[in-house]
């Protein structure tokens, strides 16, 4: 590890060391978030909904392929930032190659189970009749693809476990220009539409996983994807999955949720679909703000917990203060200017009316949103498996019975207001859960969580 991160982790001051490792996440976060809301930006331009209904459909499959990135990466991270806390270098290097080719080989596996099963995903995905085609385009696309997106989430998580954030934000960011720059020429110039869309992504993350490739085989210390490192002990596959798992249910149910929201949406037509697939996009981005927030920190934490746990509260505690901020501000923000947001998509009035209520509704939950994510990252970093794995799980328990009740005696202001409810059972489960873990994690993490 280099001078400056070794600073960073052990005495620069919690502000700085928060803002050096959560600062380019937040930026490399929210630019992802950029290039989600341009692709439905410049498939809206073509003002063809069964296209936006498309682009909406297939989130719960790419949420699937970057739950096997982080399923590694995070799992993988994690462990690395404990280790670089207690000095066992040596070890960082098994668990990176570790990480870097078992990535490669999820991805293998999503070819071979997902191709020959291609129609039944697009039937599953709840395409309808004029959304299919364009569905199963990007769903193709997406498969085939999918070995070098996993190994992308992957390297983005564990060049940032060892302290390199900027690294990180570079490799995030040259993604995002990449997909940007490829969209216009797939939608302006080839005139591809939905599978120029897909096929923008893929080739991005293949050129960002190029960087970080070049970075752990030239500029990184301890990091290696030599396969002489390889190696898969007990310790380091209990270590990476006890993580990695619960990240991935996680990120599963995330896309299992859309799925099912889809499904009960679709009851109310393509522009109920289409309008909750921008909304949810533009909700995305306060979201994964305060994701990068919390997710930065993540590493910092993991350090601290094996160095000096005075530092690791002071650091939850920063984040805490920082989350009701960022929460404030973007709250104010969307009340404001909600319809002139969902306007930039579409020239639909059904659309932005709709589009606006379920950003209203949605963001009301914004704040909790943020704590809930932040107990997930204390239980990741300080290697706590069953929190990590009941987070992971009891929103998506909550959302379907929720769905199901609100849905019959509300209808589509039930659904959408069912993704509140739902985020408020995750929190108050969080909070208990840290309150309980308080004396093994910290004792003074009791103040955090009164």
């Amino acid at each position: 590890m280099d001078a400056e991160n070794l600073h960073y982790f052990e005495k620069a001051p919690i502000g700085k060391a928060v803002a050096h490792f959560a600062v380019p996440m937040m930026l490399g976060t929210s630019m992802s978030v950029i290039y989600s809301i341009l692709n439905a930006y410049f498939l809206g331009t073509l003002h063809n909904t069964a296209m936006l209904t498309a682009l909406a459909l297939t989130l719960p499959l790419f949420a699937v392929i970057m739950a096997l990135g982080n399923l590694i990466g995070i799992g993988s991270g994690t462990f690395i930032s404990r280790l670089l806390g207690e000095t066992k270098y040596e070890e960082v290097k098994h668990v990176s190659a570790f990480a870097f080719y078992s990535s490669v080989m999820l991805g293998l596996l999503v070819i071979a189970a997902g191709l020959p099963l291609l129609s039944q995903i697009v039937h599953g995905l709840g395409a309808t009749p004029d959304s299919y085609g364009f569905t199963k385009d990007y769903v193709m696309v997406m498969l085939i693809g999918s070995p070098l997106v996993v190994l992308f989430f992957t390297l983005e998580n564990i060049v940032r476990s060892e302290g390199s954030a900027m690294t990180s934000m570079v490799g995030m960011i040259l993604s995002v220009v990449v997909n940007i720059l490829l969209d216009a020429l797939v939608i302006f110039v080839f005139h591809w539409g939905v599978i120029g869309v897909a096929t923008a992504t893929v080739v991005s993350n293949i050129v960002a996983s190029g960087y970080f490739a070049f970075h752990i085989k030239y500029k990184s210390k301890f990091l290696t994807f030599s396969p002489r490192w390889f190696k898969m002990t007990k310790t380091i596959s209990s270590n990476v999955f006890k993580i990695g798992v619960p990240v991935f249910i996680m990120s599963v149910f995330l896309g299992a949720m859309s799925l099912v929201l889809n499904h009960f949406l679709v009851e109310y037509g393509d522009p109920a679909v289409a309008a909750y697939g921008i909304s949810s996009r533009l909700l995305q981005f306060p979201e994964f703000i305060l994701m990068g927030l919390c997710e930065g920190v993540v590493p910092l934490i993991a350090f601290s917990y094996t160095a000096n746990r005075l530092r690791m509260k002071q650091t939850v505690s920063f984040t805490v203060k920082s989350i009701a901020v960022l929460a404030a501000i973007f709250g104010i923000a969307v009340y404001l200017i909600s319809d002139h947001l969902i306007g930039l998509f579409t020239n639909d009035p059904q659309l932005i009316e709709m589009g606006s209520y379920i950003l209203h509704v949605t963001f009301l939950s914004l704040f909790i949103t943020g704590l809930t994510t932040l107990f997930t990252g204390i239980f990741q970093a300080t290697g706590q498996g069953t929190p990590a794995l009941v987070m992971s799980i009891i929103q998506g328990v909550t959302l379907i019975p929720v769905l199901f009740i609100a849905n019959k005696t509300h209808g589509f202001h039930g659904v959408v207001w069912s993704l509140v409810i739902a985020d408020a059972a995750a929190f108050l489960v969080g909070a208990a859960m840290l309150y309980a873990l308080r004396n093994k994690l910290q004792p003074e993490l009791e103040s955090l969580v009164h």
